[in-house]
């Protein structure tokens, strides 16, 4: 069971700590436990109510006619509010109120209606990203167990595996990509979205996937002289700093373009690098391509 702190509710839930205060107080919305020093501590239960209440209101639904409805009415009308709106928020909540109950044949719906109504790609720019980044939170505040991040990571793993296996394997572009991350990077979901991307834009790839050693990529490069390497750093478990890394890369790999995303590039210079192109989303790296 999880236990939130009315900070980490506000950033998972969008909700104001001040509003959230002002609907348990008035309207009973959720009733937290304290602390013996008399901090809030919200349940699973209570994220998930706030979740829902603050879709509601958002869409029109005044708070003192959501404290009113039951636990039903208020889940009938957001499955009503999910076929009727775009709205990307309705759909990563719903994903989030999944995750937390483990719920995949909830998920799965979830993803698959989503799939159809907004194709994949839409899918996992718009709707995909922004959840990872919420289950970020949940994660960093140690509200996430190792269990729900395999369980949503194995979900979204499969879903990208097949839609790349359904495209088609002869490319229509002469350029190829090497797609891998470094030794001891392990977060790949981003990496077989930009495989994904790269594949359907006609270039030949070659995934080498979690954790691959530089000798193994240098071996790799010699063999098959890709145009383009792809990688992505999302956490910093290398040994040496993130900017001699990337220097690393650059030496190495001279003639070849090298494109970095994931969070440890967010706050470099990317001047600082020579044939090194930094990228922060898929939106990015398409540019870069084109």
């Amino acid at each position: 069971m999880g236990q939130y702190s009315i900070k980490e509710l506000e950033k998972l839930s969008g909700i104001k700590a001040h509003t959230i205060r002002i609907w348990e107080k008035r309207h009973h919305i959720v009733a937290p436990g304290r602390t013996d020093t008399n901090i809030r501590l919200y349940s699973d239960d209570d994220l998930k109510k706030i979740i829902n209440v603050s879709l509601l209101n958002n869409h029109g639904i005044k708070i003192s006619r959501i404290a009113d409805m039951t636990q039903e009415e208020i889940n009938r009308k957001i499955v009503e509010l999910s076929e009727q709106k775009s709205d990307t928020t309705i759909f990563i909540d719903q994903l989030i109120v999944a995750m937390v109950d483990l719920d995949e044949e909830r998920f799965e719906k979830v993803l698959s209606s989503l799939f159809l109504r907004f194709g994949f790609e839409k899918t996992i720019t718009n709707i995909v990203y922004p959840f990872m980044e919420k289950i970020g939170v949940l994660w960093q505040t140690e509200n996430i167990t190792p269990a729900q991040e395999h369980f949503i990571s194995h979900l979204i793993r499969q879903k990208l595996i097949v839609a790349i296996d359904g495209l088609s394997t002869k490319p229509n572009r002469a350029e190829r990509v090497l797609l891998f991350l470094p030794e001891n990077e392990w977060h790949e979901l981003g990496l077989l979205f930009f495989h994904y991307l790269v594949r359907k834009d006609g270039y030949k790839t070659i995934y080498l996937g979690q954790s691959v050693p530089m000798k193994d990529v240098v071996s790799v490069v010699d063999v098959h002289q890709p145009d383009i390497l792809i990688t992505s750093i999302i956490s910093s478990p290398f040994g040496i700093k993130i900017d001699d890394f990337l220097n690393q890369l650059s030496e190495t790999f001279p003639t070849q373009r090298v494109l970095v995303s994931g969070y440890q590039t967010r706050f470099l210079n990317r001047k600082n690098f020579k044939n090194i192109e930094i990228f922060h989303n898929a939106l990015d790296l398409k540019a870069l391509l084109a």
